[in-house]
């Protein structure tokens, strides 16, 4: 691994080298006309009093709810901190941490390799075809550095919370009442959701507030494509790691009959580490990610689109009063929802774990919704038109979204939901090949309706925006596809939470089982001593799985939501690139070319597609490899007769296996997708257009189909374990399967095709300028040769991604294990 990362610097600055060497000695000082959004200016934010006080002042005190939202995450993680968990559980909880920070200490040292790319293709581009200067060219690095620091940053704060609940949750179920096991792994997902949503915004708020407005742009872009690199790098590895480790431990318990998340397992402490690898560390990046990107995206176009300059920064400071608000509105509603749920559960012998989240998501939802339309007209109530209760009523559209969407998954996914329970009845007579049809119908139905969903508020979005939006900017429909995706994350820190909830619950159980405490006489006399009576281990276990269900379900409520606003955001990062290319849609000419009858623009919507289902093949490719290797060592070492514990030795070897199939997966998909960016972007300017549109598309589909299949194997296989207590069955080996093969689906390649498609579009933005201004200078032929160049490499990266990451066994040698009836046959 250790060459790889040489040969992909050496690649890095080779690239870079032979653009650079195609290029003229640079743009004159002063001159503009090529840099892209990296030469957007912010206007003086000051220019415009809103209650009286300068606009620049207002975004100012929105630091002040960043410092709230940070307060709120620190005093929630010394909460947890304090908790009670008993000895054996808080050891396991600390080693799945220190398993996990070995891991995101190698994903550090590997992000950096990656930036390199990134880098090398800022600094020639900036410094020698534009010709900002090493200083401005600098700022660009520098943010772009803090932008991958952010993801990276709050993923590790959010491995670091869901730790310590874990345990905390395991030892809260043996006092005999659900509330506390709902409650715990609800406060942990609030705390990240709150410090994530907090630190993006003061990082955007100090932009806008205290930079000068003149490199704000490069200051945008170049934070952009940091936490976009970030997040797609920690999503894909992530998502590799924890299903190769899921895969591994859940097929043992078919091969040894043995217990979910038996300690005897090598697997199990790499499927702990796996669960927050890609069930923390994912979410937590991409929704950092997602938060930034579609702020960048709607202040890119406000600057783009919208002519008048008041206009502008009357845009500009309401959208982030707006945010402001809202992370204020999401701290409320958890609150009152706490509240209710204390009520309601708090000294309840059991309950419905999906209820109290189901409850907090519509809460917020309404809430933000009030909160929207009450400071748009305390702000911009005073525009012509009505415009604050029309914006008002687009953005709504999205935080409507992210309510509905929810809801319409758990149709799909939900352990009470009739899609999975078809998998169960299915699979009982027709074993895992019947069950796995059923998930496959369950995610295409999920699709149809989703699709429909969003698409119909896009629509109703729309709708509002021609009654009197183009007015005041161009593309007023873009706009509008912006603010729905603006709406979408309006509820940030509640999305976050009910996303983060599943790797805690899931944790919670392997801790648990992990801890032995069940085997130990001495904890039993401690925890009847704590708790006043004896403690109910089967009980405690009910709660931990049927809350580990309700986790399930609410991890992929979150997965469409934030496709769908990487597929509405790219739209508006698209409008982007098309306003550049055809002079702010001023030139008839090149506004033509954007339609089916610019052949090369209907090729590009052909390769766009093509590119999602590579992407997809070669992340399961990666998760099946890995998962092979896994099962390979762990079959060969496990022991069940005389241990309680697999060994540390063992257990840190799987961790080994899954680190490296993900580090060498994620490495080919990068330079893979790297590559054909820019040479899609050299093929020609309006092909690369239908790249992305088609990315978009495919990808929604794509993501939102497997997420949901994958979901409704998941809680199909914790109703047989849980409702119908089937464990150890043919039924439950069959929902095994059919889990296995949803692992993937829903952890590893739906879930990386949301910032994948964010970070295409944003490095697109400087790839296509980066064409077009060398196509300028040296021609179109030399540009051509660079397409060429770029796509043979990407060619042979995704090449690699299966030949490199096959097996490598050879089916003639195979060991095949038959019937005794069989081999007396063929004797």
């Amino acid at each position: 691994m250790r060459r790889a990362r040489w040969a992909a610097l050496a690649l890095a600055g080779l690239t870079a080298l032979g653009i650079t060497g195609c290029s003229s000695d640079g743009a004159p000082p002063g001159e503009t006309h090529i840099g892209g959004e990296a030469n957007l200016q912010l206007p003086d934010l000051g220019s415009v009093d809103f209650l009286g006080i300068p606009g620049s002042a207002l975004l100012g005190l929105g630091l002040i709810v960043c410092a709230l939202g940070l307060g709120f995450g620190l005093m929630t993680y010394t909460q947890l901190k304090r908790m009670p968990a008993h000895t054996a559980m808080r050891e396991i909880s600390e080693l799945i941490y220190t398993t996990c920070k070995a891991y995101l200490k190698q994903q550090g040292r590997f992000l950096l390799v990656l930036w390199a790319f990134i880098a090398a293709i800022i600094v020639f581009y900036y410094l020698f075809l534009v010709g900002f200067g090493v200083g401005k060219t600098a700022i660009v690095i520098a943010f772009s550095l803090i932008g991958m620091a952010g993801s990276y940053g709050v993923a590790w704060y959010g491995i670091r919370v869901n730790t310590l609940a874990n345990s905390r949750t395991a030892h809260a179920a043996i006092g005999g009442k659900p509330y506390p096991c709902h409650d715990i792994p609800l406060r942990s997902g609030m705390s990240i959701g709150m410090v994530l949503i907090s630190v993006e915004l003061a990082m955007m708020l100090i932009i806008m507030v205290f930079l000068p407005g003149e490199i704000a742009g490069a200051c945008f872009i170049g934070f952009a494509i940091g936490e976009s690199l970030g997040a797609s790098a920690l999503r894909i590895a992530g998502g590799i790691f924890t299903k190769i480790a899921d895969i591994g431990a859940d097929l043992m318990k078919i091969v040894f009959k043995i217990k979910e998340d038996d300690a005897r397992n090598p697997g199990v402490i790499a499927d702990c580490t796996g669960d927050n690898a890609g069930d923390s560390v994912g979410p937590s990046a991409d929704g950092f990610e997602t938060y930034g990107v579609t702020g960048v995206a709607l202040i890119t176009f406000i600057l783009i689109g919208v002519p008048e300059v008041s206009m502008q920064v009357t845009l500009l400071v309401w959208l982030f009063v707006i945010r402001a608000a809202m992370v204020v509105a999401s701290g409320i509603s958890y609150f009152v929802n706490h509240a209710w749920t204390k009520a309601r559960y708090g000294n309840a012998d059991d309950m419905d774990f999906e209820a109290p989240l189901t409850t907090l998501v519509w809460i917020t939802s309404a809430v933000c919704i009030a909160t929207t339309f009450l400071t748009s007209i305390l702000l911009i109530g005073n525009l012509d038109g009505g415009l604050w209760w029309k914006l008002s009523l687009i953005v709504s559209c999205g935080t409507l979204a992210g309510a509905l969407i929810p809801e319409l998954v758990k149709v799909f996914t939900s352990t009470s939901a009739r899609h999975t329970q078809e998998v169960v009845i299915s699979s009982n007579k027709g074993g895992p090949s019947l069950g796995i049809l059923s998930g496959l119908v369950s995610g295409n139905f999920s699709s149809y309706w989703l699709g429909l969903a969003i698409a119909g508020l896009m629509a109703v979005a729309y709708g509002i925006s021609t009654l009197g939006l183009g007015d005041i900017m161009l593309a007023p429909a873009v706009f509008a596809f912006g603010l729905v995706a603006f709406g979408f994350l309006g509820m940030g820190p509640v999305t976050i939470a009910v996303d983060s909830y599943g790797p805690v619950t899931d944790n919670a159980q392997s801790v648990f089982e992990l801890s032995t405490v069940e085997e130990d006489p001495s904890a039993f006399d401690e925890l009847s001593t704590e708790f006043g009576r004896e403690p109910n281990f089967e009980r405690a276990k009910y709660f931990l799985e049927a809350n580990d269900g309700a986790g399930n379900t609410f991890k992929a409520t979150a997965k469409p939501v934030l496709i769908g606003t990487a597929v509405v955001g790219a739209t508006t990062m698209i409008f982007s690139i098309m306003m550049g290319l055809t002079d702010g849609l001023q030139n008839a000419e090149a506004v033509q070319n954007l339609s089916l009858l610019h052949a090369p623009f209907l090729l590009g919507l052909l390769v766009g597609g093509a590119v999602i289902y590579w992407f997809t093949g070669a992340s399961i490719q990666a998760v099946t490899t890995g998962a092979y290797r896994a099962v390979e060592f762990i079959g060969a070492n496990i022991k069940l007769d005389g241990v309680t514990r697999a060994s540390e030795k063992d257990s840190s070897r799987v961790v080994q296996i899954c680190t490296q199939y993900a580090q060498k997966g994620m490495f080919n998909i990068f330079l893979g997708v790297f590559f054909a960016t820019l040479a899609f972007a050299f093929v020609e300017p309006y092909f690369f257009i239908g790249y992305l549109i088609a990315m978009a598309l495919f990808g929604l589909y794509q993501a939102i189909f497997m997420a949901n299949a994958g979901g409704a194997w998941d809680n199909a296989k914790k109703l047989v374990e849980v409702d119908l207590d089937a464990k150890g069955t043919a039924l439950h080996d069959a929902t095994i399967v059919g889990d296995t093969v949803g692992d993937p689906y829903k952890d590893t390649s739906s879930v990386a095709l949301n910032p994948v498609i964010k970070f295409t579009t944003l490095f697109g933005l400087l790839a296509v300028e980066l064409a077009v201004s060398l196509n300028a200078q040296g021609g179109q032929v030399v540009t051509w040769v660079l397409a060429a160049v770029f796509l043979v490499v990407s060619m042979y990266f995704v090449h690699r991604s299966f030949y490199g990451m096959r097996i490598n066994a050879d089916i003639n040698e195979m060991e095949i294990e038959r019937p005794s009836q069989a081999v007396a046959l063929d004797a």
